[in-house]
């Protein structure tokens, strides 16, 4: 009996091991693909003479974020996951965020809301109005859906598509407006357009492959450490999905884009939110947002928060460092972050 149950142990322990290997495979192709990506949509926007701001706001988000519209797409279809799909959305919302007290601290010439255009701001202040819908619609999606709910989409959905199609609207004119793009200094790509769409689209399929995966790695993750499905698909996709806008945050800084690198997180908020309502449309057992946990509505909070924080940076320019590090400002999202971690690691418990 002792050694019965001493193997099934051992192999319970085993199948832990290879369900976690799997979700660090899908995580190294992701990223590996990432980079590809980057220097794909690099080399396209060099070739085709499109400004840096708009490149990072829409194409090299959108391109950043094609893991989390396939995890969210095969999570509420194929997987049936639905809370790894909004977990996924709104953690990765927050972790982009996240990701400026790195790129603060890694500017050593200034703050970097000091320096960054002002055109963020818009991008920014539209992603606060789309995470007020979402925390609004998770906390009371079923009375809302009643009323203002087509079939078996929410309203909230249709209100954050609206909204993302508003913004890319608004933004253009705007950035066109007031020649926003700032000429960053790039390096020569070193493909030619026709090399860097054939790049583009080969990278984008090991993207598109191992983000097919990922939701049921990670759901079998979930189960075999006995964990929820919204506490992994917030903490834990979110941050494998994310690793192609960390490698595109470094990679433009690097290069001296600055701007690009911000355009790209704020972008890759607006579209991840976007996402929520093409999850809807596929999820057809009702609107998304009535079959997730409510705990969700937290990084949708603890993401406006930070989005407002980064908002009042970008127009008062504050120069003052911590310790000559990193600003006032990223301090508060650091700690915004943290506090939205340890809350769900007590709803967990």
């Amino acid at each position: 009996m002792a050694t019965g149950s001493a193997f099934r142990k051992t192999a319970a322990m085993n199948g832990v091991w290879i369900h976690w290997a799997e979700l660090a495979a899908c995580a190294a192709a992701i990223l590996l693909a990432g980079t590809q990506l980057t220097r794909a949509g690099d080399a396209i926007a060099h070739h085709t003479g499109l400004g840096g701001s708009w490149i990072g706001l829409v194409l090299v988000a959108t391109v950043t974020s094609l893991p989390e519209l396939v995890t969210g797409i095969s999570s509420v279809t194929v997987a049936d996951v639905p809370d790894i799909a909004v977990g996924n959305v709104l953690g990765a919302c927050v972790l982009n965020l996240t990701m400026l007290v790195p790129l603060d601290a890694l500017h050593r010439k200034a703050s970097i809301y000091s320096v960054a255009s002002q055109g963020h701001v818009l991008g920014t202040a539209f992603a606060v109005v789309m995470l007020g819908v979402v925390a609004f619609g998770i906390l009371s999606a079923t009375q809302l859906d009643r009323v203002l709910g087509i079939g078996h989409v929410g309203a909230v959905s249709i209100a954050l598509l609206g909204l993302y199609a508003v913004a890319i609207r608004t933004i253009f004119h705007y950035e066109r407006g007031v020649h926003a793009d700032t000429h960053e200094q790039q390096a020569p790509p070193g493909l030619t357009l026709a090399q860097a769409v054939w790049r583009y689209a080969a990278a984008a399929s090991v993207v598109v492959a191992a983000a097919l995966w990922l939701p049921f790695a990670a759901s079998a993750v979930a189960a075999a450490m006995g964990w929820s499905e919204s506490f992994v698909g917030t903490l834990l996709v979110a941050f494998t999905t994310t690793l192609p806008e960390l490698t595109v945050t470094i990679a433009s800084l690097r290069i001296g884009a600055l701007d690009m690198a911000i355009g790209n997180l704020v972008g890759s908020n607006l579209f991840n939110l976007a996402l929520l309502g093409i999850d809807d449309l596929l999820y057809l057992k009702g609107p998304l947002l009535q079959s997730v946990e409510p705990s969700h509505a937290m990084s949708a909070i603890a993401a406006a928060v930070m989005s407002g924080a980064v908002i009042v940076a970008l127009v008062a320019r504050p120069t003052a460092r911590l310790l000559n590090a990193i600003g006032w400002t990223s301090v508060l999202i650091a700690l915004v972050y943290f506090v939205n971690a340890w809350l769900h690691f007590r709803h967990e418990a």
